[in-house]
C-alpha cells in the first residue's frame, strides 16, 4: 500500500484535530459540524521520545485506518495540548513535569515545516471553548466562560466572541484564582486556589485527610469515591463537597463580576457527576453574585463526548483566518 500524503486544500472540508494530554493522545479527521470521519487513540507515552514524532505516529495510523487514500486534501491541523501554550508561537510555554522535556517544543514550527499547511496550536481548554461556541450549549453567544473540572481546574474565557489569551496565551488559568488567602498551599506557589478545592485531584486529596483525621483507612479514596458517597448523603463526603460548591460559587460569582457572562459552561470528569452537581453550583454562585448580573445567566453542561478536545482542536480550522507556513505547498507524505 502507498504513503498517503496530506495536500493542503484551503477550500477542503476536512481538517485534522489532535487532543494532546499527559496520558493519551486522540487525533482524527473532522468536518466544521464535529463529525469524525477517522480517528485513533494511543498512549502518549510522556518522556519515551518525542510528541511531534508521537504525533507523526498516530497520523500515519488514522490514513492506514482510511485504507490509506494517495491524496487527502485538508484545511490544516489543529492541535489541543496540555500545559501553557504560546498561542502566537504555537510552542509550549510551560508544561509540567507530567510530559517530561514538552515544555519549549515548537510545536506548530516543526508540524508545519513538515506538512507545509497551516497549524494552530491552543491550550486543551481554550480548544473546549471553542467547541461549546461551535457545536455546545454556548452557540450564538459572544460572552461566555468554560471551566473544566479534571484533574486540575482549567478555564476559557470568550469576550466578544474571541478568545481571552493576555500576553502570550496564558489567560483563563481560573483554576488558580484564589477563593481563600488563607487556604490551602497550591503547587503552583499560591495559597487557596480554586484548584485545592474543585479538582478532583483536590476532592480526593481533601477527603482522604478526613477520613484520616476520623482515624478511618483513607487509601485509594479518590473524587469518583467521593461523588458516589455524596450522592449517597455520607457525612464526610457532604463536608468535603459542601466546600468544594462554596469554593466553586465564591470563584464563579468573582468571574461573573469581572466578565458579566452570558453563560457558564462546566466541563471535565468532576462535573459529569450529574445535575445535583450542577444545581449546587448554581445556588452557590447565585448566592453570592450580584441579582443585576444573574437576571439571564445560565449555568450548564459541557458539550459530552469522548473526542471532544479533538474535535475543538480540528475546529480552529474555521475559525481562525488560514494562513500559509513561509515556505512551500508540496503535501508530504506519512
Amino acid at each position: 500500500m502507498g504513503m498517503t500524503r496530506l495536500v493542503y486544500a484551503p477550500d477542503s472540508t476536512y481538517a485534522i484535530g489532535i487532543d494532546l494530554g499527559g496520558t493519551k493522545i486522540n487525533a482524527g479527521i473532522v468536518d466544521e459540524r464535529g463529525q469524525v470521519l477517522s480517528a485513533c487513540s494511543l498512549p502518549t507515552l510522556p518522556g519515551q521520545g518525542s510528541i511531534p514524532d508521537r504525533i507523526m505516529e498516530i497520523l500515519g495510523k488514522i490514513f492506514q485506518n482510511e485504507g490509506g487514500p494517495d491524496l487527502f486534501r485538508i484545511r490544516g491541523i489543529g492541535v489541543a495540548s496540555a500545559g501553557q501554550i504560546n498561542w502566537e508561537q504555537g510552542s509550549v510555554h510551560f508544561s509540567t513535569e507530567l510530559i517530561p522535556g514538552y515544555t519549549g517544543t515548537p510545536l506548530r514550527r516543526i508540524l508545519e515545516e513538515r506538512f507545509q499547511m497551516p497549524v494552530f496550536v491552543d491550550n486543551d481548554v481554550n480548544v473546549l471553548t471553542l467547541t461549546e461556541k461551535r457545536l455546545g450549549a454556548a452557540q450564538g453567544l459572544r460572552h461566555f466562560l468554560c471551566l473544566a473540572l479534571g484533574t486540575g481546574v482549567g478555564g476559557g474565557i470568550m469576550v466578544d466572541g474571541q478568545i481571552v489569551r493576555g500576553s502570550w496565551g496564558g489567560a483563563g488559568e481560573i483554576g488558580h484564582m484564589s477563593v481563600d488567602f488563607d487556604g490551602l498551599p497550591c503547587i503552583c506557589g499560591g495559597v487557596g486556589c480554586l484548584e485545592q478545592y474543585a479538582s478532583g485531584t483536590g476532592i480526593g486529596a481533601r477527603m482522604r485527610k478526613e477520613l484520616e483525621n476520623m482515624g478511618q483507612n483513607a487509601a485509594g479514596v479518590d473524587a469518583r469515591e467521593v461523588m458516589a458517597l455524596w450522592q449517597a448523603g455520607d457525612p464526610a463526603a457532604s463536608k468535603i463537597m459542601d466546600e468544594t460548591f462554596r469554593a466553586l460559587g465564591s470563584a464563579l460569582a468573582s468571574l461573573i463580576h469581572m466578565f458579566n457572562p452570558e453563560m457558564i459552561v462546566l466541563g471535565g470528569g468532576v462535573a459529569e457527576s450529574g445535575e445535583a452537581f450542577i444545581d449546587r453550583v448554581r445556588e452557590e454562585t447565585m448566592r453570592r453574585a450580584m441579582p443585576s448580573f444573574t437576571g439571564s445567566l445560565r449555568i450548564v453542561s459541557a458539550y459530552r463526548g469522548n473526542y471532544s478536545g479533538m474535535i475543538g482542536a480540528g475546529l480552529q480550522l474555521w475559525e481562525y483566518p488560514l494562513r500559509m507556513p513561509a515556505s512551500g505547498r508540496e503535501g508530504k507524505a506519512l
